[in-house]
């Protein structure tokens, strides 16, 4: 299932069975918006060809780095039939792009320093009331060797590995997050041009972690790389994992930190109650985005500034931030571990 934005600026669900039946949905559209996930292990980019196809501006929340890059070898496609695409254009990955875009522009043109590395941190309670469709990914993501950047060198790491305790701030709090394969690493190492660059996820109950990094060690890789076999694990999990959330809410947050050559280390955080929530604020940010016009032909990663124009990048951050519990771009780490009230750095509660 698609969204649609037309003419009329109402969205639609489109249920798409083929190709030719979603180019005939798209005839009077003006936006199409991918979210039918998970994307692990997907093998074509049916909904970005028929755009394409049809001349229509194009979105997606995958959050896969074999999907999203195979999106992108679609961009001379994209430029020819002068049309507007973004992948992995979601919360994460997504909103914590432009993130780490400004944090490493700031870097360079207001400290005149270089980013040496980048690290993106997750935390999402739960499922975060997506149900399934998380599980599903998050079970996919641990068939995936992880891909990692360190000094310029591409490195591969076991996933749900590499733990480390995470402050996300007033709110969130300190949090266990681990390795994963995610896309944002990759494109920003190509993009941004960072040298180093990592990301983690974890969630809670702390326990769920432990669980993860169980299946990652007594699982055969392509047991987890077998999406029939990762369904019939979501339906055993589902109802659990549905009866704890109810405990656990489905608080998000993401933190993206940035070291440079000359010491300098800032961050960016965003905390919010509500990922369902969040999430649909990000993805309405990015598709306003393109609509107004601040997207060029092609397809694009958020991070690139052709993707999101630079000038765009602040009122879309605030859209996304809206109803957040924390917003915080481009500060000290320290100032993560006081109340952020005392020093009014743009939190919203």
């Amino acid at each position: 299932m698609v969204a649609t934005l037309g003419k009329n600026s109402e969205f639609a669900e489109v249920n798409i069975h083929n190709k030719d039946s979603l180019e005939a949905a798209l005839s009077d559209v003006d936006l199409v918006v991918h979210a039918a996930g998970p994307f692990q292990q997907s093998q074509k980019c049916t909904v970005l060809e028929a755009a394409i196809e049809t001349q229509t501006a194009y979105l997606d929340v995958c959050d896969d780095t074999n999907y999203a890059f195979r999106a992108k070898s679609f961009k001379g496609r994209a430029v020819d039939a002068n049309i507007p695409a973004i992948t992995t254009g979601g919360v994460y990955p997504g909103v914590s792009n432009v993130m780490a875009a400004e944090l490493v522009r700031a870097a360079r043109s207001e400290s005149k320093t270089e980013p040496e590395r980048l690290r993106f941190s997750y935390y999402t309670a739960g499922s975060g009331g997506a149900g399934p469709t998380i599980l599903a990914t998050s079970f996919l993501l641990l068939g995936e060797e992880v891909v990692a950047y360190n000094k310029g060198q591409k490195i591969k790491l076991k996933p749900f590995t590499g733990m480390l305790n995470v402050d996300f701030g007033k709110g969130i709090g300190k949090r266990d997050v681990y390795l994963l394969n995610l896309p944002e690493v990759r494109s920003a190492h190509e993009v941004l041009e960072v040298p180093t660059v990592s990301a983690r996820f974890g969630t809670a109950p702390f326990f769920w972690n432990w669980g993860m990094e169980a299946m990652t060690n007594l699982l055969p890789a392509e047991f987890l790389r077998d999406r029939s076999k990762v369904q019939q694990l979501v339906e055993w999990f589902d109802p659990l994992v549905r009866a704890v959330d109810g405990i656990a809410g489905e608080r998000v947050s993401m933190r993206v930190d940035l070291e440079c050559t000359n010491e300098r280390s800032t961050l960016a955080l965003f905390s919010h109650r509500r990922l369902s929530v969040a999430v649909g604020n990000a993805t309405a940010a990015f598709a306003v985005a393109i609509l107004e016009g601040s997207t060029q032909p092609g397809v694009w990663f958020p991070e690139e500034p052709e993707g999101i124009a630079v000038e765009a990048r602040e009122e879309l951050l605030k859209r996304a931030a809206e109803g957040a519990i924390a917003f915080v771009m481009n500060k000290p780490p320290w100032m993560v571990e006081t109340d952020p009230k005392e020093l009014g750095l743009g939190i919203y509660v």
